[in-house]
């Protein structure tokens, strides 16, 4: 039996990409197509470094996610890396005034180092369900510019252009900032165009100001048999209550809790009728362990778990659940690249033409997270390291 492998250092690397044609429209910081526009945008990874030689990766997650690893991440040095379940615990307890962030991207680099210890991929240590994974194309946020997502018609033609390439599904964002008749009017444009040959759902991510503006949109959704509609109003996702009220009026079913983390809060607004399909993020939701939580509490409601994102990590999962429906891929748009910095060496890539002729991608079989991480690229772009040990 091979020595269980002890974590001796852990690095943070943070890293800059850039992003032509885009723009990140104020106040919440999301993504639109800008000609002639050039953004630099951070992004980190982790390694956790074992006695063994092994170690384990992830890019993903924020600044302010790092920042509470100071708090807990010493620790770990010299314990067995394999006890994940011990750490996810111990985690939560020591950054509950830090709202649990940073455990998440520990976990995720603690489980491909697992992965690779007993050669073997993630989603096959977590019980293989399926290894191919239906996707719908997610948009990115509309914008004002020719040629982008800048009307009904525009979306419409997207729509009917995913629907060619093979998507089963489609995800509409909308404008952070437009009168509700526009919104409404994209709804009708889509749904009259590809509805009933794809599956349409929709993304306000909190921009609607009102509940009264939101019933608009969700009757809208109701006239075109949309799929789900989810963070539907500027509560930020949160008020099982109000949600509630909203399942009681409007039809199409409802998709929350990506702006709220963990597993018992996620189980509090299941009990509290807030929800139709329920939204996990490994990023957001204590990783591997916690989304897979999340999944199996969820399945004992009979209710759907939705992946928010992509990436090596949700495939993984999303192979190893039989309670989930779509893989998201995007941010997709007409005239811009994905929102995602180019890590991954190899054939890995999470694209609008990622697809196959069926509409799926398929999970990485390398062990670990199966994916290979471009270090020089990496290194190239890097802004700091952090070193614990």
């Amino acid at each position: 039996m091979k020595n269980r492998p002890k974590i001796t250092k852990v690095e943070v690397h943070q890293f800059e990409f850039e992003m032509k044609d885009v723009e990140i429209e104020p106040p919440i910081a999301i993504p639109v197509y800008k000609p002639g526009a050039v953004t630099h945008l951070k992004a980190h990874a982790i390694r956790i470094f074992s006695d063994s030689g092994i170690i384990g990766e992830h890019v993903g997650g924020t600044a302010t996610e790092y920042s509470a690893l100071p708090t807990f991440v010493r620790s770990l040095i010299g314990r067995n890396a394999l006890e994940r379940e011990a750490i996810y615990n111990e985690a939560k307890q020591a950054l509950r005034y830090q709202a649990r962030m940073g455990m998440s991207q520990v976990d995720i680099a603690l489980w491909d180092l697992a992965g690779k210890f007993y050669e073997a991929p993630v989603y096959e240590l977590l019980g293989a369900y399926r290894t191919s994974l239906p996707c719908y194309a997610s948009t990115y946020a509309a914008d004002s510019s020719p040629g982008g997502l800048n009307s009904p018609e525009a979306y419409a033609d997207f729509g009917q252009q995913c629907l060619e390439m093979g998507y089963p599904a489609l995800k509409l964002h909308l404008w952070q900032d437009a009168p509700i008749e526009r919104h409404i009017a994209v709804i009708h444009a889509v749904g009259k165009r590809v509805g009933g040959k794809m599956n349409l759902m929709l993304d306000p991510f909190c921009a609607i100001k009102t509940f009264g503006e939101a019933l608009r949109i969700g009757w809208a959704c109701d006239e075109e048999r949309f799929f789900w509609w989810e963070d539907p109003f500027q509560d930020g996702g949160v008020s099982a209550f109000a949600h509630r009220k909203l399942r009681q009026l409007v039809r199409t079913p409802l998709l929350q809790l990506e702006h709220v983390r963990g597993l018992e809060p996620h189980v509090d607004f299941i009990v509290a009728d807030g929800t139709d399909f329920v939204r996990a993020q490994p990023n957001y939701d204590g990783g591997i362990t916690g989304v897979m939580k999340i999944a199996h509490a969820a399945e004992g409601f009979g209710l759907d778990v939705e992946l928010n994102g992509q990436g090596p990590a949700q495939r993984h999962l999303m192979a190893a659940m039989r309670n989930s429906n779509y893989y998201e891929m995007g941010l997709l748009h007409p005239r811009v690249p994905p929102f995602n910095p180019p890590v991954y060496k190899g054939d890995y890539r999470d694209s609008m033409d990622a697809i196959d002729e069926n509409g799926c991608i398929q999970v990485p079989r390398g062990p670990g997270l199966g994916v290979e991480l471009d270090w020089d690229y990496i290194t190239e772009h890097s802004t700091g390291v952090t070193v614990y040990e």
